[in-house]
């Protein structure tokens, strides 16, 4: 029988290795329903990949694929403005060239509709579209990420808590084996030699 000290240590080791294993199955669950999600949302939204793209017409489905229609959607939109980023870019079109896609931002220069006001870049507001739904295809590329990690985190922790567990059990059988040997030693020595 183990002595209260170590009854103390061999239950805290076991309660500390299943807390290890619930968190690594509970992070598993987590990752794997993180994934399912993106998925389930992507499938939701219809989107296939461009024309232009790898693989043409194939539905995004998952992080990777629509981590390549975010790049192939920035590439589009950089084409369409010759190059020129959102921050590059004129909040008005530009009165003496209306088609340049860099435009102004200062107002006296911008060209007006009838009623004077300036009209808007509308290449620029493209931009701003554009901005929105990559950083939604690439969140869904991180997400899918994390849910992966979270996986991995959780294998970790489930085998860490596995091990201590064996560790834990093996220690007490070690000691239980060693005490008993001891009685027994004990039990053998002749009574005048006892201390």
């Amino acid at each position: 029988m183990l002595s209260h000290p170590r009854k103390l240590f061999f239950i805290g080791g076991l309660i500390s290795s299943l807390v290890l294993v619930g968190f690594g199955v509970a992070m598993i669950v987590i990752g794997y329903n993180g994934i399912n999600e993106v998925h389930d949302t992507l499938r939701q939204e219809n989107i296939t990949t461009a024309a232009d793209s790898a693989e043409p017409g194939k539905p995004v489905v998952d992080g990777a694929s629509a981590r390549v229609q975010a790049a192939v959607m920035r590439e589009h939109t950089l084409k369409l403005t010759n190059g020129l980023t959102y921050s590059q870019m004129g909040s008005y079109q530009l009165a003496s060239d209306p088609k340049d896609p860099k435009g102004t931002s200062d107002k006296n220069l911008a060209a007006k509709d009838a009623a004077g006001n300036p009209i808007p870049n509308g290449l620029r507001n493209t931009w701003v579209t554009e901005t929105a739904l990559t950083t939604a295809l690439n969140t869904a590329y991180f997400a899918e990420n994390v849910g992966t990690f979270a996986i991995v985190v959780g294998v970790a922790l489930l085998l860490t808590g596995t091990g201590f567990t064996v560790l834990t059990i093996g220690a007490f059988r070690f000691s239980t084996e060693k005490e008993t040997e001891k009685v027994g030693a004990g039990a053998l020595e002749p009574a005048g030699t006892r201390s």
